[in-house]
């Protein structure tokens, strides 16, 4: 680079009026010592020899004199102007040495290196961030972090801020999730890939170690108390103490036929339930288990070939279910009719029919009925 600011003259450099040593008088009196020049990509440091109004020179020995110029000044000039002569700065070479002599640096891409090597050191450690949420969209919400977007998936929410959402309505999600933009997470990062500019993070992750700890005072079969906090198609969400929530899944909610548990529980209802499992920091709940067993009641009533009365209930792919009294019912199978338009034809739902038991085994709660009055073959 030859530019007006810079004359040589012998092992002086003029710049601005003041002598600094140029390159090849830092070369030579460090040219025993030197091992390996600096290479286009290393990260270096030195302190600030200079601060020109285009350019600012570094004492890179023993390898020469570092410069910071043209596009990269500009780039870094917010912290350019903050910068002293003694200052000790960190860059990232660009070009080893230039047909002057000089070691041409970056600010900026150092900044960004170091950031990077930062990010992939939070992963290993698993550290904890506060960040602030900046958008969202229907696959998660946008996290800033040292300038970078990231990106936190919906599925890596933890129970409090995951969207419970009916039906899994995408536009409802997004409704949901735009809640908590402005806010602050606690989150950690699980990937950070440099070359894409990609970062993920988690809050589930973050709350592990609490969980863990949580999780670890209750044990199987305890009975809880705790409020419901969601409901979804597949069960209810209970609260049992911060930090902790456990899944009431729909076939623990009670021992007959649960179509909806909308129609069991409300948002708020205090419920106690039973701890049946806990894998993985989850928590798995019933309600049912603290009702009375109707099967054991049944065992006593029923055997194989007597003659009831059912009501049909529901319908599925292998046939028709009939209650033959609260929480005890049985499978009328759709061969028994051929197909099932037949089986429809002759069963409605809520009507009442006679059926006989062809398979009775309260202790798996297992029964089929055949239809009518007669014991079919099995």
């Amino acid at each position: 680079m030859k530019t007006k600011e810079i004359e040589e003259e012998q092992e002086i450099i003029i710049v601005g009026g003041e002598q600094i040593l140029s390159p090849d008088h830092v070369m030579s009196k460090y040219m025993t010592q030197i091992t390996k020049r600096p290479e286009p990509g290393e990260i270096v440091e030195g302190p600030v020899i200079k601060v020109g109004k285009k350019a600012v020179y570094v004492n890179m020995a023993p390898f020469g004199i570092g410069l910071i110029f043209g596009r990269e000044y500009m780039n870094a000039r917010d912290l350019v102007k903050h910068m002293n002569v003694g200052d000790v700065i960190t860059a990232k070479v660009v070009e080893g040495e230039n047909e002057d002599g000089y070691i041409e640096l970056s600010l900026k891409e150092a900044r960004q290196s170091l950031i990077w090597g930062e990010a992939e050191e939070y992963v290993r450690k698993k550290t904890v961030l506060d960040l602030p949420v900046k958008d969202a969209n229907k696959g998660g919400l946008m996290l800033d972090w040292q300038g970078i977007s990231g990106f936190l998936p919906a599925s890596q929410l933890s129970g409090d801020h995951y969207p419970r959402v009916l039906d899994g309505d995408k536009d409802k999600i997004l409704e949901e999730l735009k809640r908590l933009v402005g806010t602050k997470l606690s989150v950690v990062m699980i990937t950070a890939v440099p070359k894409e500019g990609k970062l993920i993070f988690s809050e589930k992750e973050q709350n592990q170690k609490e969980k863990e700890e949580i999780v670890a005072k209750y044990r199987l079969g305890s009975i809880v108390e705790g409020e419901i906090t969601g409901i979804v198609d597949f069960g209810a969400f209970m609260k049992i103490e911060e930090g902790l929530e456990g899944l009431i899944h729909i076939s623990e909610m009670d021992w007959g036929l649960v179509d909806d548990p909308r129609k069991l529980f409300k948002i708020g209802d205090r419920v106690k339930a039973q701890i049946i499992e806990i894998k993985d920091n989850k928590v798995s709940l019933s309600v049912k288990v603290l009702k009375e067993n109707p099967w054991k009641g049944a065992e006593k009533k029923y055997k194989k070939g007597d003659i009831v009365k059912g009501v049909v209930i529901k319908f599925n792919k292998y046939g028709a279910l009939a209650s033959i009294e609260e929480g005890v019912s049985g499978l009328v199978h759709v061969s028994e009719f051929g197909t099932e338009d037949k089986l429809r034809g002759a069963l409605e739902l809520g009507k009442v029919y006679p059926f006989s038991i062809t398979l009775f085994e309260p202790k798996d709660q297992r029964m089929t009925l055949a239809y009518g009055t007669e014991k079919k073959a099995e």
